[in-house]
């Protein structure tokens, strides 16, 4: 299986049993009793079928998990001196990953039902109550780094993860032990203390969840450490040791497109729904909407320091989103302040 999971350009492969997770149902409650997801209420909601893979479909008895490296070739900070330029997380700069590592699981799966008939299973990507992080270091891919995220000895933190459930018993791998040490790298990148402690995560502080779960207007105290960062974030995944051993993926869906590659944001903040649907088809920044990308570009451009952004900025002082007039009259004003220009915001 393992052989066919690599032909179908799978670069991690484990199995894990369907209990393999038991401390994953505590946290997650722990989490949410916390208010730690924010605004993803469907976290709460799906609670009692995310916590085990049984809770989800209680006939499982293996978990499959597949990893596909999307590891970046350039650095991935190597924007954040450039306050002109947007920056958007690594993993959205190609096409949909939910696309492509579906395809590929739905694959591996007509192989095990070919293989074994009369069996069943089920495949997620990332959209169904399904704890990959844990499940996939159960299976052996790596382990749960201090920034929560899965790191690989092979692919560092740069793997996007697929699951396969089915009532199939199947030989287990060893879960892989923890080897982050006493790095705190990932902790002290982060620009908005987001981790309370060393593998916990506040969602409400992470710019992740701020710039692309979260509606309406930013909270005030995190727009200034948003930076010029108007999609994810990747600085605790950048930052991360083990990166020094993963090979650019040569997926080529994964590649940057060209408008992505350094998006400038003039040119981002004058999008209008049917632009915004044109610059991101097949792209998962799809999924947040013109108005979020649009919120997400004007703290960048309040930010930047750049006063020719000033007139197209103004321009959207009077959006019909709440979000995105919020996001301009602060920019506005930020703007004003940082080139020394007084700016009467009635007058635009």
């Amino acid at each position: 299986m393992a052989a066919e999971a690599a032909r179908l350009g799978f670069a991690a492969f484990g199995i894990a049993p369907a209990d393999a997770t038991p401390l994953a149902r505590v946290r997650l409650r722990e989490w949410l009793e916390a208010g730690r997801h924010g605004d993803m209420i469907w976290m709460a909601e799906t609670e009692a079928r995310r916590g085990s893979p049984a809770g989800l479909w209680p006939e499982v008895r293996s978990v499959i998990m597949l990893g596909t490296s999307y590891a970046p070739a350039l650095d991935p900070l190597r924007h954040a001196g450039r306050p002109e330029t947007g920056v958007v997380s690594v993993y959205a700069l190609g096409s949909d990953y939910h696309d492509v590592v579906k395809k590929r699981l739905k694959a591996l799966a007509r192989w095990l039902v070919a293989a074994a008939p009369g069996k069943e299973l089920k495949v997620f990507v990332d959209t169904a109550p399904v704890m990959e992080k844990p499940l996939a270091a159960a299976a052996g891919l790596g382990w749960q780094g201090k920034h929560t995220n899965v790191v690989s000895r092979e692919h560092g933190s740069w793997l996007f993860l697929g699951a396969i459930y089915t009532t199939l018993e199947l030989p287990v791998d060893a879960p892989h032990a923890d080897r982050c040490g006493s790095c705190d790298r990932c902790q002290r990148a982060c620009p908005t203390a987001a981790f309370p402690r060393p593998y916990r995560l506040d969602a409400r502080r992470c710019i992740s969840y701020l710039t692309i779960e979260h509606r309406g207007p930013v909270p005030t105290e995190f727009r200034a450490a948003m930076g010029n960062r108007i999609y994810g974030c990747d600085d605790c995944l950048s930052v991360c040791p083990w990166n020094r051993f993963a090979q650019a993926s040569r997926e080529m869906a994964f590649a940057p497109r060209a408008e992505l590659a350094a998006p400038a944001l003039a040119d981002l903040l004058m999008l209008d729904d049917a632009g915004f649907r044109q610059v991101f088809s097949g792209s998962p920044i799809k999924r947040i909407g013109r108005d979020r990308m649009v919120r997400n570009c004007l703290y960048a451009a309040g930010n930047s320091g750049n006063a020719v952004l000033m007139p197209i900025v103004a321009g959207l002082l009077g959006d019909p989103d709440e979000g995105v007039a919020d996001a301009a009259a602060w920019a506005l004003a930020r703007l004003s302040v940082r080139i020394g220009v007084h700016v009467d915001e009635d007058a635009v």
